[in-house]
C-alpha cells in the first residue's frame, strides 16, 4: 500500500513561523545595513508588508526570462538527491531538514502567500539569481493547506508558450497540489561538464521531458513513488493537428486511462476538441516517451500528458475552459479518488 504524503501539524507552526520572518526580512532572510531586504531572485517579486506575493505573477516573471539562448547544466546525482531529499523532508512535515538538504546545494525553501486567495505555498527554488540562470534546474511549487495529492508538470517552459498559465490555474484551482517548472528551455545550452565533449551529445540536455537526469525528473518520480497522479502540460503548434485544440493521453501506460476520459469529457462541455490517443492517431502528440510517464507507468500511477495548441494557449479564456477542465480531474485526485 502506498503512503499519502502529508504536511504535518507541526509544520504548520514552522511554517507560519517562516511565512512571518520572510515578511521581515525579505526572501532570503537577510537584509543590507540599511534595513533593505535583499531580494534573493532577480526579478521576482517580492512580498509585501504581509507577506504577500502575486503567485502567478511571480511564477511568470520567472519563465519570462527563461529563453532558447538561456544555458542549463546537467545536474550530477548528488545535486539531485539534495533536491529530491528536500522535498521528501518537507513532505514529511520536517521543514528544518528540507532547507538543511537544499541549502546545500545552493537551493532555498521559502513560504509565500498567494494575494489572489491567501493560500500559502512552499517555492522551492535556486537561492541566487545566477545559480538559476547559469544552471536551469527550475521550481517547484507545493501546497501548504493540507496533504499533496496530486501534481502539475509544465517541462517545456517558453518553447511550449504559456504552457506555465495552465499549471499556475491548476494549481490554485483544486487543494494538495504541486507544481514543478522546469528552469530551462528545452533547447538550451548545456554548459559545464555536460558541454565538455563538444559534440553535440547533450543537444537535448534540458529536454526534461525526455532525460532522466534532471532535478524535474527527479522530483516527478519522488512524487510517483508516493501515488501522486500527475498532469503534464504541453502546447503544439496549431499545423500539428488543426482540427484539434487538445490532446490528452495517458502516456505510455494505462493507469491514467479512467482520467483522460474524464477530462476529455470535461474539455468536451467546454467547447473544446479532443483528440483521444486511445480512439485515434494523434501524431506525434501522444507522450508515449516521456520519462515522467515512463516512470508513472513503472509504479502503475495515473498519469496524463495534455497537449494544446496554440490558439488555446494564447488566448486567456480558452485557457480558462482548459484549467476548468483538469481542475475536475484533479479535484477527484484531491479528495482521494482514482
Amino acid at each position: 500500500m502506498r503512503l499519502k504524503p502529508e504536511i504535518s501539524s507541526p509544520l504548520a507552526s514552522v511554517l507560519l513561523g517562516a511565512l512571518t520572518l520572510t515578511a521581515l526580512t525579505g526572501l532570503t532572510g537577510c537584509a543590507d545595513p540599511s534595513g533593505r531586504a535583499r531580494q534573493g531572485t532577480a526579478g521576482a517579486e517580492p512580498p509585501d508588508a504581509a507577506g504577500s506575493v502575486d503567485l502567478g505573477a511571480r511564477i511568470t516573471v520567472f519563465t519570462d526570462r527563461i529563453t532558447q539562448n538561456g544555458h542549463y547544466r546537467v545536474p550530477a546525482d548528488s545535486d539531485r538527491r539534495a533536491v529530491t531529499d528536500g522535498v521528501r523532508h518537507l513532505l514529511d512535515g520536517d521543514h528544518a531538514a528540507a532547507e538543511r538538504s537544499l541549502a546545500g546545494v545552493g537551493y532555498a525553501l521559502r513560504t509565500l502567500a498567494d494575494r489572489q486567495d491567501g493560500r500559502r505555498y512552499a517555492e522551492i527554488a535556486d537561492a541566487t539569481p545566477e545559480g538559476e540562470t547559469t544552471r536551469g534546474w527550475g521550481r517547484v511549487y507545493l501546497d501548504l493547506h493540507g496533504p499533496a495529492r496530486w501534481s502539475v508538470q509544465v517541462p517545456h517552459p517558453s518553447a511550449d508558450q504559456r504552457t506555465e498559465q495552465l499549471g499556475i490555474g491548476l494549481l490554485r484551482g483544486a487543494p494538495g497540489g504541486v507544481l514543478i517548472l522546469a528552469g530551462a528551455h528545452r533547447n538550451a545550452a548545456a554548459n559545464g561538464d555536460a558541454a565538455a565533449n563538444g559534440d553535440g551529445a547533450d543537444a537535448d540536455a534540458a529536454d526534461v521531458a525526455h532525460r532522466a537526469d534532471s532535478v524535474f525528473a527527479a522530483v516527478a518520480a519522488v512524487l510517483a513513488d508516493r501515488g501522486l497522479p500527475a498532469v503534464q502540460v504541453h502546447g503544439f503548434a496549431d499545423s500539428s493537428l488543426p482540427d484539434r485544440d487538445v490532446v490528452v493521453s495517458p502516456g505510455k501506460g494505462d493507469a491514467g486511462l479512467p482520467a483522460g476520459r474524464r477530462l476529455s469529457a470535461a474539455l468536451g462541455r467546454e467547447g473544446l476538441r479532443v483528440c483521444e490517443v486511445w480512439r485515434r492517431y494523434c501524431g506525434r502528440l501522444e507522450g508515449r516517451t516521456n520519462v515522467e510517464g515512463d516512470h508513472a507507468d513503472a509504479v502503475r500511477v495515473p498519469f496524463l500528458h495534455v497537449e494544446h495548441s496554440r490558439t488555446v494557449r494564447m488566448d486567456d479564456g480558452l485557457v480558462a475552459k482548459a484549467v476548468r477542465a483538469l481542475t475536475e480531474v484533479v479535484r477527484r485526485w484531491s479528495a482521494g479518488r482514482g
